[in-house]
């Protein structure tokens, strides 16, 4: 039965960079579970299953526009060096928790440093770049009808 929306799916893969560089694989781990066609994954990642076999192997390259887009410009935001944490001095790439007013707590990364201010950069760290995956489809399932209005609810 090959693979389509509403299936549960277990895979295997290992994501690269177009350097060659991996950046995230299933390896000594559990596959990845998820249910095509719920918004679990990228855009890209979610097609490239799609009509794939219990077994199949396949090498694919998913574009920016289907993974993690371009850079935002309007999440580089310049702050003042005293309202991060000063147990740590912040240094560039150093990867920082930052918490929005909703309480949400999300990853950003040290782009800049100056004597007063930090610049931090809170696009995902994949954002702009061509991924490479290799997948193995390990496990098919049916799964529940997909409603559409619940797909996108997160």
């Amino acid at each position: 039965m090959p693979v389509e929306n509403g299936n549960l799916i277990k895979i295997e893969y290992e994501g690269k960079l177009e350097d060659g560089t991996v950046f995230d694989s299933s390896a000594g781990r559990e596959p990845l579970q998820f249910q095509v066609g719920a918004h679990q994954v990228i855009p890209g990642f979610e097609e490239s299953v799609l009509g794939m076999n219990e077994g199949e192997e396949k090498d694919v390259t998913i574009e920016k526009d289907k993974a993690y887009g371009d850079p935002n410009p309007q999440l580089v935001q310049k702050v003042p060096k005293e309202q991060l944490p000063a147990e740590q001095e912040p240094q560039v790439g150093m990867m920082i928790g930052v918490q929005l007013p909703t309480g949400q707590q999300l990853p950003a990364k040290i782009a800049e440093v100056t004597d007063s201010e930090v610049t931090l950069d809170l696009n995902h760290p994949l954002a702009g770049k061509t991924l490479h995956f290799h997948i193995k489809v390990v496990e098919i399932a049916e799964g529940q009808p997909m409603e559409e209005e619940s797909a996108d609810s997160e």
